[in-house]
């Protein structure tokens, strides 16, 4: 693979089209870079990696001061990765400062790789010392330590992080209608009725003077009645407080995940220990170990 088809590490994670599982994937971002002596000589600000693969081919290392930045490819192969940073143990601080300064967006030439190498051989640099012959051995023995995938591999696996928002889920409005029905009572009425006696005379008495016909005399008696006089008088039957309370529910969320597991790649008399059998085949074999994490 030519160095213009590297990709940085920030750029493959962000589309979802690559494939992160494989071997020797580890992103080193935000690391503290060490040089020779455990000498401070910058910050790892990202990665170039094979985008077939995803191994790391480079280490962009930002080795400029407080006020300045430059950002320069160093060959993974240099690295010692431990828990609180990257060591480059063959690097000195005059190296990284000869070493081509790299932008993102241009195109890591051939000729930019050939003189960073000479500077990370020590044969090109201003002041270090060089070497009167150089043969093809050399360069390829170098290259092949250069770009050789690091001792230790950091496995990443993917795990959910939820978190929650609120949203409006409903509303609910509150007030008062007017529903009628149909009620019966029954109220006791008084009324007068007319009552009228008749007695029979036993003894006649004469009456004198008097004419039938001659007068007519009536009697008149009024009565009385009672009747229902209905009206309506409103009383408070309910009373009715509105308030929120907050009541809590377990929802199950269902993602798919994945992790990253170490593939070893055997070749002729392999003698390996630490959760991997013993291969003795002249064969490239491939074994996947899923025992050990880093």
């Amino acid at each position: 693979m030519t160095q213009s088809n590297l990709i940085r590490l920030s750029d493959l994670s962000r589309d979802e089209t690559y494939n992160l599982g494989g071997e020797g994937v580890y992103n080193p971002t935000g690391n503290t870079a060490y040089g020779t002596g455990d000498e401070k000589i910058g910050t790892v600000r990202d990665a170039m990696v094979d985008p077939s693969t995803g191994r790391i081919r480079y280490l962009i290392v930002d080795v400029g001061g407080w006020f300045s930045s430059k950002e320069v490819l160093v060959p993974v192969g240099h690295a010692r990765f431990t828990d609180d940073g990257v060591y480059f143990d063959n690097l000195t601080k005059d190296q990284a400062r000869d070493l081509g300064e790299y932008r993102y967006g241009e195109a890591y030439t051939d000729q930019s790789f050939e003189s960073d190498e000479r500077v990370l051989r020590g044969t090109g640099a201003a002041g270090m010392s060089t070497t009167t012959t150089t043969t093809d051995t050399d360069v390829s023995g170098y290259r092949e330590r250069a770009f050789q995938t690091p001792d230790r591999l950091q496995l990443l696996e993917e795990r959910l992080v939820v978190n929650k928002d609120r949203f409006r889920a409903g509303s609910v409005e509150i007030g008062k209608r007017v529903e009628t029905h149909q009620e019966n009572v029954n109220v006791n009425l008084e009324r007068e009725e007319v009552v009228i006696e008749r007695h029979a005379v036993t003894d006649a008495r004469p009456v004198e003077g008097a004419v039938l016909g001659a007068a007519t005399e009536t009697m008149r008696v009024d009565l009385e009645a009672e009747r229902a006089n209905v009206s309506k008088q409103a009383y408070v039957t309910e009373e009715v407080e509105i308030g929120k309370r907050t009541v809590t529910e377990t929802q199950q969320v269902t993602e798919t995940v994945g992790r990253e597991v170490l593939e070893v790649n055997k070749t002729g008399d392999v003698d390996m220990n630490g959760g991997t059998t013993t291969t003795t085949t002249s064969t490239s074999t491939t074994s996947t170990d899923t025992n050990r994490k880093m």
